[in-house]
């Protein structure tokens, strides 16, 4: 895909994001139209795995709603499950690399540094801005690398 496309997805995301929905929503349905399914199904499917997974603080929701992009898109290109498996671990692996290298982490709990599950954690969250200087950060380059490894 194009370069010039990224900002408009980046975009997508971030409105995504910023009306509410979580960095997983975010992610996946910037995509949706690329995956040829409707944003409400996309919302759905990625409704569980903000806040690092149910807030569990595990790995970062932008990450594991691109893992889902890479899943569906090896699924639109590839027609035998084997193939499709490992072009997804793969893609999955290089993605991860890629985020790692950014982030130096992938975990949501890492790269908060506060705890989601409390009040005081969530009231943390917002004095600090975290949603705006670290989850939007993250979404904009988990787009991003998406776009290159699909592209």
């Amino acid at each position: 895909m194009p370069d010039k496309i990224q900002p408009d997805k980046i975009q997508k995301a971030l409105t995504i994001f910023r009306s509410g929905k979580n960095c997983a929503q975010a992610v996946l349905t910037a995509f949706s139209d690329d995956l040829e399914f409707e944003d409400d199904f996309a919302l759905a499917i990625s409704s569980g795995f903000g806040g690092g997974m149910g807030r569990l603080q595990e790995t970062c929701g932008a990450v594991t709603g691109s893992f889902m992009v890479l899943g569906i898109c090896n699924k639109m290109k590839y027609t035998d499950d084997d193939s499709r498996k490992e072009n997804t671990y793969a893609m999955i692996q290089e993605f991860n690399r890629q985020f790692i290298s950014m982030h130096k982490t992938n975990s949501c709990s890492v790269l908060l540094g506060i705890d989601l599950k409390t009040e005081t954690g969530r009231q943390m969250m917002a004095e600090r801005k975290l949603s705006e200087f670290v989850c939007e950060r993250c979404i904009a380059d988990a787009v991003r690398i998406v776009e290159d490894l699909t592209s």
